[in-house]
Parts: structure tokens; C-alpha cells; sequence
């Protein structure tokens, strides 16, 4: 299956596949084209960086949203060791649109939580897009209580447009299950590393999306509401998106800056989607580093600090 590629990529595209020609070609022994190679990959890399360091918000929703972005499961399969998947919310059914178990890294025993939106359109459908219905929030919550219990730190990936907003999920509860979670996460007494690694749309990031720690990864965004969501809203026009995107201020700069996460994390160049093994890496690595950290406070402390955290965010002086 050929990678697929956003508009605003394009030239990079066609870069790419003119070097791909010339590197079968200087196989053969053609010396003009090892010269032409040469300049065309120093042209690629100039023009990767310019892309990549000038893009609208607009530009990072689509990167966020990319097909071939890197999945909650991808993460798991490629960062942890020993997973094995928990079900349902005792209560009502399985969600698949968040998946939930236990894990090793570097044989430390954590508890994993994320959305997972699927592949094809088949997983995207059961898996509902990554949107979880109140199950879903409720399922999440058990297992987190699971890690309390235990002592276990809690390791969180959101990618989700939004919670459901069907019929059925708001007659089950929806608002009151993400405020219960919301609600429990702040005084659950083990560690709490959130990470953002596509999408973190309104309500239904939030439902799982209170920790010690908030990471971003470089190319995914958070936000109240989607940019689509908020342009039919104010403008009654979803083509003034990428408009609503910019004044969102949903971007991880933006996002540091009013201390609504704690740290960027970088991505290959180009976005997670064209490197998912390094991308995991980088994660990996920051994912320890805040576990170290977070492992060494009090469970009184991590909970005060928490608190703390969160009722300071958005306030005006």
C-alpha cells in the first residue's frame, strides 16, 4: 500500500520519488546522476525543514489526523513488553474506541490506557473512530483504580476526535462519566503520565486526560473542540476550520505557553506517520524519564501537586 501523503506535502513527495529514481540509477554507474542526487537530497532536506517549521494550525490538524499516524496499539506493541489487555466496565460492555491492560517497561509493571480509532475501515468502525462512549470512560476508570490498588503508574495515550455524542451514549451517561473520571483521576494516589499522540478533542480527551505529567508530541494538537466543530458553531461555516484552528491556539507551543502541557516531544522528521519505530523511541525514552520522577514523590504529594496543577491552568491574573 503506498503511503499517503497531505496537499501541503506534496513537493516534498515528488522530491522523494526523483531521488528514489536517481538512486537506481546510480547503481548502474551513472555519474551524473550521483551529482544530481547529491544536490537533490540537500534540496530535500532544506525544503523538509522550511515545510515543517512554517506550518499553519490548520496544517497540524491534518498531520495529526494523518492516516498513517502511529496508533495507541502501534505504541504499545513497540514500547511495551507483556501487554495484556483488560475488557469491559462491568457494567455495560466492552468499548473498543479505548483500550486498557497491563505492561512492561524495562520490566517495570504499568497500567496502559488509550483511544485507538483502527486502520481500516472495517477496525474503524467497531473501534468507532477512537470515540468512546460512556463504557468506554467507565472501563478506563476501572482499570486506573486497578492500578491504584496495586501501586502501578498509569500510562495514558489520547487520540480522539471527541467523547460519542449519540443518542445512546448521552442516554447512558455520557457527560457524567468524563466528570466522574475527571474527578477520580485527580486524587488517585499513583503516578499519572498523559500523552498526547494525535488528536486531543474536547470532553473526550479530557475523560482520561488528567495526570502528573502532560506530554504533546510535536505534530498533535489539544483543544476545548475540534476546529470543524468550532467553525459551524461561530460561523455556521465548517470551510472557516482552518480559520477556527489558528484562534484555538491549539498547537503544542501555544499549548506550553499557557502551561496546559508540560513538555514538547519531538517526532522524525516529517511526522510520526513516516517513522513509527523512531517516533516509539523518542516516546519511550521521555515516558521513563517523568516515570523516574514521578516514582520518586509521595502518593500524598503527587496528588496535592496534581490538584495544584490543574486548578491553575486558565487562570487570569
Amino acid at each position: 500500500m503506498s503511503p499517503i501523503w497531505l496537499e501541503f506535502e506534496r513537493p516534498i513527495i515528488e522530491l522523494e520519488r526523483r531521488i528514489e529514481e536517481l538512486r537506481i540509477i546510480e547503481g548502474e554507474g551513472n555519474e551524473q546522476a550521483k551529482e544530481e542526487l547529491k544536490e537533490l537530497e540537500t534540496k530535500l532536506t532544506k525544503l523538509k525543514e522550511e515545510t515543517y517549521l512554517n506550518l499553519t494550525s490548520w496544517q497540524r490538524v491534518q498531520l495529526a489526523r494523518h492516516p498513517d499516524r502511529p496508533h495507541t496499539s502501534d505504541y504499545i506493541k513497540l514500547i511495551f513488553s507483556d501487554f495484556f489487555e483488560l475488557h469491559g466496565d462491568r457494567c455495560f460492555r466492552d468499548d473498543p474506541a479505548i483500550i486498557t491492560g497491563i505492561g512492561k517497561i524495562n520490566g517495570k509493571s504499568v497500567v496502559l490506557i488509550g483511544n485507538e480509532k483502527g486502520r481500516r475501515t472495517r477496525e474503524r468502525i467497531y473501534r468507532n473512530f477512537g470515540m468512546a462512549h460512556p463504557e468506554g470512560y467507565r472501563k478506563a476508570l476501572r482499570i486506573m483504580r486497578f492500578g491504584e490498588k496495586f501501586g502501578k503508574p498509569i500510562i495514558i495515550f489520547i487520540d480522539t476526535a471527541a467523547a460519542y455524542p449519540g443518542v445512546g451514549a448521552e442516554e447512558r451517561g455520557q457527560a457524567q462519566a468524563i466528570a466522574q473520571n475527571i474527578k477520580a483521576m485527580s486524587t488517585l494516589k499513583v503516578p499519572i503520565l498523559v500523552m498526547i499522540t494525535g488528536e486531543g478533542g474536547s470532553g473526550g480527551a479530557i475523560g482520561i486526560g488528567v495526570g502528573d505529567i502532560i506530554l504533546i508530541q510535536e505534530y498533535a494538537f489539544y483543544s476545548v473542540i475540534p476546529p470543524e466543530a468550532c467553525a459551524s458553531i461561530l460561523w455556521r461555516d465548517v470551510n472557516r476550520a482552518p480559520e477556527a484552528a489558528e484562534s484555538l491556539k491549539l498547537t503544542p507551543k501555544n499549548l506550553l505557553k499557557f502551561k496546559v502541557i508540560d513538555e514538547i516531544i519531538k517526532e522524525p522528521n516529517g511526522g510520526a506517520h513516516r517513522d513509527h519505530q523512531k517516533a516509539a523511541s523518542i516516546l519511550k525514552e521521555a515516558i521513563l524519564k517523568h516515570l523516574n520522577h514521578l516514582s520518586s514523590i509521595s502518593p500524598n504529594v503527587l496528588v496535592e501537586k496534581r490538584i495544584e496543577k490543574f486548578a491553575s491552568i486558565g487562570v487570569y491574573k
